[in-house]
């Protein structure tokens, strides 16, 4: 398939209405999804050598868009609370290892210099300490996940 199939096909999945088209071929995969504005291609891999074959799109039913809850009832107010951030990229540890007891719960008293948690950065496994004393009122990063510099990690209660 080439990029001017490509392109009508785009054109044809947007006129017709569907929201989800995916075509599977040997080498050859691409996946068409919409939305109310314009499509986009999600997947798309070329071989060097395909022969050309336009399949036609397969109808997909719309899912119900569900309401949306007022955003004052569901967002708490965090105005009063600190933000302790990741001072570089890696991926965030609440522990040591994973046998050992995590170094901050919701809840915990943490004064400056108190360990939060750990960043691991090209195998260096750097503690990070917290430059802030209060209470943790939420921890906002999965356990093993990576997180980009600058990003909130904790949103803490100052004391």
């Amino acid at each position: 398939m080439d990029i001017k199939q490509i392109q009508d096909l785009i054109r044809f999945v947007s006129k017709s209405g569907v929201n989800e088209v995916s075509i599977e071929q040997k080498d050859f995969k691409i996946t068409i999804k919409t939305n109310e504005v314009q499509p986009q291609v999600i997947h798309a891999s070329i071989p060097a050598q395909t022969a050309p074959a336009v399949l036609p799109p397969a109808p997909v039913e719309a899912a119900p868009v569900a309401p949306a809850a007022p955003a004052a009832a569901a967002a708490p107010d965090t105005s009063n609370y600190l933000t302790i951030k990741s001072p570089m990229i890696g991926t965030f540890y609440r522990s040591s290892s994973p046998d050992k007891p995590l170094f901050v719960n919701v809840g915990d008293e943490i004064k400056t210099g108190s360990v939060v948690c750990i960043i691991e950065a090209m195998k260096l496994f750097n503690e990070i300490e917290s430059e802030i004393s209060g209470r943790i009122v939420k921890i906002l990063v999965d356990n093993a996940s990576p997180v980009e510099y600058d990003q909130p990690l904790f949103l803490v209660e100052p004391v």
